[in-house]
């Protein structure tokens, strides 16, 4: 077997690889192929291109703090069992739904899923689709009307940028982020400006995510429902709340942060997904059997509002009506998760995933490199500032170091066998790079303490080569990717 650093090697080696131009060489291709591959070299010259590369603890050598299994239900198996188990109480289930929902696909296994789900959540209805990206495309395209507003946090999802790119909406309009000064004064210029708004003849849709899915803060959304309720006085004011980093783990059972805070009834919408802390999705962490024949590449979310929101969903949105309804195994996969959720199976998973975050915060703000490598802004992390107040925490860490910096760090994790992903533009604002690091409960102490040790190890070598002057000096991880390069070249 490969030892660790060997993986992190091929790994970045595969990586390299790919990133090596291709146009030039396709003189003789067509011209389709040609400008494809022309228009790729773009994201090659930047080494951003995507590639199918598998993640290193996917052998097995590597330590998991990149991935969406949050609760463990797919590492673990746990999700298998209770997935295999909801099959087998339905022995004579069909693999195909048939049809659209609006068609020959709907039955009564999904409606009653749904329901139980949106009683789960505390919500009227739900309507099950078949990612979170529909979701929002499906919510943005169907819900707004011409005159109404929609005003979005300035870090919203891509999906709910291109939401409403699809919206009949004619204004949208950004507040900086998580901050209720700031959607204050973004209300009250709508009111001021928008004569149907102000009268109350048309509605502001708020959109806000409770855990944010790179920044890893959680949103303040009583204080957000508060202001809007005191700037729009003639009550339509909208609240949407994409929870889908926080389902599974924020709120009683995970039932997300709206529940948490007791805020239903000032939600019109929420989103919930489950191919994060749920694991009900394919890949690595698939939980249907290889013999079973079905596909794995299921990944559910519903929609939860009332019954006008669901039908409205159901007449409007395309997303619903021109594709086929989800078959009973996939249905299937997210009752079983939520079967889990809702006898609170689970809550030692989400309390792990607390204490994880919390021994981590305690475990790098302690070590004697952190005070300086934080001043000099060469590690940093913005939500460990003030962790011990908070009540709950996110599963995700944004771990940032200097701009010119956050590819060394990768590196550096990726030879210590630990996978953390970076996140650069266009996921996020261009200067804005930082690596994603995200907690599990089958995560030991003890990996969070090597964690921490390997961040404050790059912490102290870049601190080492900026105060030495050595123009040029670059770090070991750095140098043997630097050797690979030219073995590439």
């Amino acid at each position: 077997m490969a030892s660790p650093q060997q993986t992190g090697i091929k790994f970045l080696a595969n990586w390299i690889a790919s990133q090596q131009l291709r146009g030039t060489e396709l003189r003789d291709a067509s011209t389709f192929e040609r400008n494809l591959q022309e228009t790729l070299d773009a994201k090659r010259k930047s080494k951003s291109l995507v590639t199918r590369i598998k993640a290193i603890w996917k052998d097995g050598d590597g330590l998991d703090f990149s991935s969406n299994d949050l609760l463990s239900l797919g590492s673990t198996g746990q999700i298998r069992t209770a997935f295999l188990g909801e099959l087998a109480s339905r022995p004579q289930f069909s693999l195909y739904a048939g049809g659209s929902r609006l068609l020959d696909g709907n039955y009564d296994y999904v409606e009653d899923t749904e329901q139980m789900i949106a009683d789960f959540h505390g919500a009227e209805a739900g309507l099950i689709m078949n990612s979170g990206y529909n979701c929002n495309l499906a919510i943005y395209s169907s819900i707004p009307l011409a005159d109404d507003v929609i005003v979005h946090d300035e870090l919203a999802h891509k999906s709910t940028y291109d939401g409403i790119k699809l919206s009949a909406a004619k204004t949208s309009v950004a507040f900086l982020h998580n901050d209720v000064a700031s959607l204050r004064e973004t209300l009250q210029n709508i009111i001021d400006t928008h004569p149907k708004i102000r009268d109350g003849s048309n509605s502001v849709l708020i959109s806000v995510e409770s855990v944010y899915s790179v920044d890893g803060d959680i949103c303040p959304l009583r204080e957000m429902v508060k202001v809007s309720k005191e700037v729009c006085t003639a009550g339509n004011a909208v609240f949407i709340v994409d929870e889908a980093h926080a389902t599974g783990i924020v709120g009683p059972k995970g039932a997300g942060l709206v529940k948490h805070l007791g805020m239903e009834k000032d939600v019109a919408i929420r989103l919930h997904t489950c191919g994060k802390a749920l694991a009900s999705s394919g890949g690595e962490h698939c939980f249907l059997p290889e013999a079973s024949g079905l596909q794995s590449n299921v990944l559910l979310a519903i929609i939860l509002g009332n019954m006008t929101v669901r039908t409205a969903l159901l007449n409007y949105a395309h997303q619903v009506i021109y594709t086929t309804a989800m078959p009973f195994h996939a249905v299937a996969g997210m009752r079983a998760a939520y079967n889990l959720l809702s006898h609170g199976v689970l809550e030692w998973h989400q309390s792990q995933v607390q204490h994880l975050v919390k021994y981590f915060f305690q475990t790098i703000t302690s070590k004697p490199i952190w005070p300086k490598a934080n001043a000099m802004g060469i590690l940093f992390i913005p939500v460990s500032e003030g962790w011990q107040d908070r009540e709950f925490h996110a599963h995700i860490l944004p771990v940032w170091t200097r701009q010119d910096y956050t590819w060394w760090l990768t590196f550096h994790l990726l030879l210590a066998h630990v996978s953390a992903q970076p996140v650069e533009y266009p996921s996020v604002p261009k200067g804005k790079s930082r690596i994603r690091v995200m907690f599990h409960a089958a995560n030991k102490e003890e990996q969070v303490d090597y964690l921490a040790d390997t961040l404050c190890n790059f912490a102290q070598e870049m601190i080492e080569i900026e105060e030495s002057g050595e123009n040029g000096r670059v770090p070991k991880a750095a140098q043997q990717v630097g050797a690979l390069l030219q073995g590439s070249a």
